[in-house]
């Protein structure tokens, strides 16, 4: 008689099914054959040459994606999440100044971040859809003079495309940090970490880059460095300890590389092979190509009576488009509508945007005009056939 008091799981004995769909909503996006099949193939050590030529491939890959010869580049094992909280948790000691500018969600997510290891945090807000100025920045630098700056370059929570241009020489300035999220802009509109003076930049892997969630590309400054590696503490995380990965990834002087963390060997397969497609498009045409089709997609939004929530044209961010909810309608039933009928993934909003906005993300391989065509289709035919209230 078995000791067993737990049997085996009868849903496990059925085959796996996981169906096709349109992933047209702010991320993950659809990953195409050949980085699905790069991911496929056989598992080797993490302590092996060959992952570690692999790993070289991939810093090389993210330097050109980022525009910077930053030596301490690499992937983190985890999502955009993860990036995040190594950006925060290396550059941050308890009880140092932190600035939040919060123009969605993830400006609301850093600053959680910072205060649960001890930070001083102090944030402005824009109101959903809007920027913040030079002015207005440099005014929250002078006041709290912060150690750290975070800054969403594309909110996908509203739709917004934030300038960067001065805010790396602003902060320094003020002898800070500009750290920059671009998971839902970078590979999709222009960015240039060393030209602008970002000092920590990060994204994720599975929004213009085509990849399976779960590694974030990241990169840190020779300034941001020097920070780091003169704690007084140590980083509250071991698995996300700089000196720890810097050294995992070859990113230090070191001999030789210790054992650190197991990495996410076929995800680095993965990611390796997503930014070989995005070496091959070359970047400036992957940048042009996203502006391109967002500009078709607004005219296309425009000529179906839909508004498009951020109202500046130059502050409208190309991978993900935020429409104002169309009035009367119950948002939920669009989206499930759509996903029902056309088998295709649109969203509702987001943290502040929640109920205000419809999101729709075509990024990389999904940012097609005949792929804006199949959208455009699915929200009329949802306008037509969802309940519509007369108040």
């Amino acid at each position: 008689m078995s000791a067993l008091t737990v049997p085996p799981p009868e849903c496990l004995k059925r085959p796996l099914n996981v169906p096709h769909r349109h992933m047209f909503g702010p991320g993950p996006s659809n990953a195409p054959e050949r980085i699905l099949q790069a991911g496929a193939k056989p598992v080797i050590g993490h302590m092996h040459p060959e992952i570690f030529e692999i790993m070289s491939d991939i810093r090389s890959g993210i330097q050109y994606m980022f525009q910077t010869e930053n030596r301490v580049t690499f992937a983190v094992s985890g999502t955009g999440h993860t990036a995040m909280e190594c950006a925060i948790f290396n550059s941050v000691e308890p009880g140092e100044s932190v600035l939040s500018l919060v123009n969605g969600i993830w400006g609301e997510r850093a600053a959680d971040m910072a205060q649960r290891i001890g930070a001083k945090v102090n944030t402005i807000v824009a109101p959903p859809g809007g920027f913040f100025s030079l002015e207005e920045i440099e005014q929250a630098l002078s006041e709290h003079r912060p150690v750290l700056m975070f800054i969403t370059h594309g909110e996908s929570s509203t739709g917004v495309l934030h300038p960067l241009d001065n805010l790396g020489a602003l902060c320094h300035k003020y002898d800070c940090l500009l750290l920059v999220d671009s998971v839902a802009a970078m590979g999709g509109t222009p960015l240039h970490m060393d030209k602008q003076e970002i000092d920590i930049l990060y994204t994720g892997s599975q929004k213009v880059l085509n990849v399976p969630p779960g590694t974030a590309p990241i990169s840190f400054s020779d300034r941001a460095c020097e920070k780091i590696f003169n704690r007084k503490t140590k980083p509250v995380s071991f698995f996300l300890d700089l000196s720890w990965l810097a050294n995992y990834w070859g990113c230090d002087d070191k001999p030789a590389r210790m054992y650190h963390h197991t990495g996410p060997i076929t995800a680095l397969y993965a990611l390796r092979e997503g930014l070989a497609v995005l070496a091959e498009e070359g970047l400036e045409n992957s940048w042009k190509r996203h502006e391109s089709v967002a500009e078709y997609f607004h005219a296309g939004l425009e000529s179906l009576g839909l508004k498009l929530f951020v109202k500046e044209k130059k502050a409208r961010l190309p991978t993900v488009t935020t429409i104002v909810a169309p009035h009367g309608y119950d948002w939920k039933e669009i989206t499930t509508y759509i996903m029902k009928t056309h088998n295709l993934e649109i969203s509702g909003g987001l943290g502040p945007s929640v109920g205000l906005v419809l999101r729709v993300g075509l990024m990389g391989c999904n940012s097609t005009k005949s792929n804006v065509d199949m959208v455009l289709a699915a929200l009329k035919d949802a306008l037509t056939h969802c309940h519509k209230s007369k108040v």
